[in-house]
């Protein structure tokens, strides 16, 4: 009986079906921290799972760290005034030193003292993209070229997911929970979406103290997920005109969700630039 050479198309389509059924190389771990799953992917086959280990336990250091349901937390105690903003540790001073950042970029529509009576810094609302970012760079220093971080749907990727093959991130359709709104392509940098769909009305606008409005949801991709998270969640506060204040981030693009008069529907829009991390799928979700 003859065989088929290496060029027949049997032969070419033998080899794809088992490129595609071969189980993919590396490691996959889900912990539940900081108050929700974090989903740790890493597709190198020479990374020992302590890489993991590590990540994981300073994740956990993070959330006895900044946690606001301990009470003795170094940012409970912040809170609460037993502190000084002087002497926090240089972790905290840090994130802080970040949300001022972020604070001056978004003309004080992220501002860490504005939902607080009494003016003290809650700097939590840039913790987990910093955080999740910093578990990357351990990944890396065990030898992790290519990796995906999922925190709550704040997402770090490096590297690929398969051999030329960047890594797919789908966009919740904020109306419709089993739907997707549209799937970015995304090969080294951080995607952070801020809405109501899935912790209510937590975000509100800092001048006026109401929870955000105008649009459903607004997503963030750019090199740094820290910076992502945080401008996702200014750009959502600013409400109907955070798309185009994110347009004007540099090195950052953005899309948003944005929502009829009743709060019905739901159309994307999106900067300039925010076309590059389309995968070609839907770009015009409709409920």
């Amino acid at each position: 009986m003859s065989h088929p050479d290496e060029t027949s198309p049997r032969a070419v389509d033998n080899d794809r079906i088992m490129r595609a059924t071969t189980p993919l190389p590396g490691l996959h771990r889900i912990e539940h921290i900081m108050g929700t799953a974090i989903d740790i992917d890493v597709r190198d086959a020479f990374v020992a799972p302590a890489a993991l280990d590590l990540a994981f336990d300073y994740l956990r250091q993070v959330d006895t760290r900044f946690s606001t349901y301990r009470p003795d937390s170094e940012v409970s105690r912040l809170i609460r005034g037993e502190l000084a903003e002087s002497d926090v540790s240089p972790e905290l001073g840090e994130v802080l030193e970040l949300c001022e950042r972020v604070r001056l970029t978004s003309e004080g529509y992220f501002d860490i003292r504005a939902h607080r009576p009494d003016g003290r810094p809650d700097p939590t609302g840039l913790v987990k993209g910093w955080s999740l970012e910093n578990a990357g760079r351990i990944l890396e220093d065990g030898g992790a070229r290519n990796y995906c971080i999922n925190g709550g749907g704040d997402i770090v990727t490096h590297g690929e997911a398969a051999p030329g093959q960047r890594w797919r991130v789908g966009i919740r359709h904020p109306l419709i929970a089993d739907k997707l709104a549209t799937v970015l392509a995304v090969g080294d940098g951080g995607v952070a979406t801020s809405g109501a769909y899935e912790r209510g009305d937590h975000v509100r606008d800092p001048f006026t103290g109401r929870a955000a409005a105008g649009v459903l949801s607004i997503t963030v991709v750019g090199p740094s997920l820290t910076l992502a998270d945080a401008y996702a969640t200014a750009a959502f506060a600013i409400g109907p005109t955070g798309l185009a204040w994110a347009a004007g981030l540099a090195d950052y693009d953005a899309c948003s969700i944005t929502a009829d008069r009743d709060g019905s529907d739901g159309r994307l829009a999106w900067t300039p630039g925010f076309e590059r991390w389309f995968t070609g799928r839907e770009k015009t979700p409709r409920p």
